[in-house]
């Protein structure tokens, strides 16, 4: 129960909704919960919720003709050049808080290969987690 907990945190966190999963994780490391584990689920999670948002980007650009549409052309194409500026490979940022979540979701919106994105949004979310392990760990010790 307590690592569906982390899941399901890690995942709400990398989806639009704003929550974040590291006092969870900390807090279970301080519990003594496996280390290896919480990354693990963790990172599945988080990464998991990142592709709910680039399916949702893949999948909004048919609504744009529709008034109710929270993008203007403007803003879309605002967002395509900025993502084309910095490439795929910014998707190792998704991570970050405020831009991340949008980061991902853009990314289905500029229809990045999915194989290609997973890869680089685990790679970053992992790292981080892995981070964060490392210095709540040294904190304990």
């Amino acid at each position: 129960m307590v690592y569906a907990s982390l899941f399901l945190t890690a995942f709400i966190a990398a989806t639009l909704f704003p929550l974040s999963s590291e006092a969870l994780l900390a807090t279970l490391l301080y519990q003594g919960y496996s280390p290896f584990l919480l990354w693990l689920v963790a990172t599945s999670g988080n990464t998991l919720g990142s592709c709910v948002n680039w399916y949702l980007g893949r999948e909004c650009l048919r609504w744009q003709d529709k008034k109710w549409f929270p993008f203007s052309p403007a803003q879309l194409a605002r967002a395509q050049q900025q993502f084309q500026r910095y490439g795929v490979l910014s998707l190792l940022f998704a991570w970050l808080p405020v831009v991340g979540d949008p980061l991902t979701f853009f990314a289905g919106v500029m229809r990045i290969r999915f194989w290609q994105f997973v890869v680089l949004v685990a790679l970053g979310k992992s790292l981080r987690y892995a981070l964060v392990i490392a210095l709540t760990l040294g904190a304990i010790y």
